[in-house]
């Protein structure tokens, strides 16, 4: 199966820049996008081959996820089960016959680190949900943390800033040692790639980004990942695609 997962920054300019067009191209089994920022369900082309699970926030014009499978989910669940996370539409959880995919979209800990609570929180309570799953679980998202110094062009000047602080790489840290394993990481443990640039600076040509967007799955399952990668080309966005192809 080919998954993959981009944080659009805005699905009606996504569209613009030629959404649809990399969802041709690209042909996904199952695509999850964060941030979709639109509260209502958009008209999608009339040859649309996708299945929609669409989870708006509450507050228009901000956050949301959405996913696109060709195969018809047996259940869709909206959110952890917590109205100040849910009412964001930052995650969903959708079964299929033989697993589980998970679309995230994290707390960003925001300047000054005034909703770091809020994150962790957060991660405390989504960790607890995927555990409770019975089937394997991928996860896939914007997780907002660039776990290790080499998943960051410049660690030692932002580590205290959001995304990289003690406490968000710590969690993922404890988070993967439960028998999780990030595959992008596992297949290429010393490369140098990115998944989010900031707009200013002209950071992303100039290459100085962070790798915060993943595909997370149980360590078990990670020998049924044939690739793991980041479309770096695909623009539309201030993230690149991110995707896996993985036998379940």
């Amino acid at each position: 199966m080919k998954l993959l997962s981009w944080n659009v920054n805005g699905f009606r300019a996504s569209v613009r820049k030629g959404f649809y067009e990399f969802l041709e191209n690209e042909n996904p089994d199952i695509l999850g996008i964060q941030e979709v920022k639109m509260h209502e369900l958009p008209e999608f082309p009339t040859d649309f081959k996708y299945h929609v699970a669409w989870n708006p926030a509450d507050k228009k014009g901000y956050s949301g996820t959405a996913v696109f499978s060709k195969e018809k989910p047996l259940s869709v669940k909206k959110g952890l089960g917590k109205k100040k996370f849910d009412s964001e539409g930052r995650v969903q959880t959708l079964e299929f016959d033989k697993f589980f995919f998970v679309n995230a979209y994290f707390p960003n800990s925001q300047r000054g680190l005034a909703r770091l609570d809020f994150k962790m929180e957060f991660n405390k309570v989504f960790a607890k949900h995927v555990a409770t799953l019975n089937k394997p679980v991928v996860i896939c998202g914007d997780l907002n943390v660039a776990h290790e110094e080499i998943d960051i062009a410049r660690p030692k000047a932002n580590m205290k800033n959001a995304g990289f602080t003690p406490e968000e790489r710590g969690w993922m840290t404890d988070f993967l040692s439960q028998g999780w394993s990030d595959s992008f990481r596992e297949k290429h443990p010393k490369k140098t790639q990115y998944s989010w640039w900031t707009y200013r600076f002209d950071a992303r040509k100039k290459d100085i980004g962070w790798r915060i967007d993943y595909f997370i799955l149980p360590e078990r399952v990670m020998a049924n990942v044939e690739m793991a990668n980041i479309l770096g080309d695909v623009m539309g966005s201030d993230h690149a695609p991110v995707g896996i192809e993985v036998t379940l």
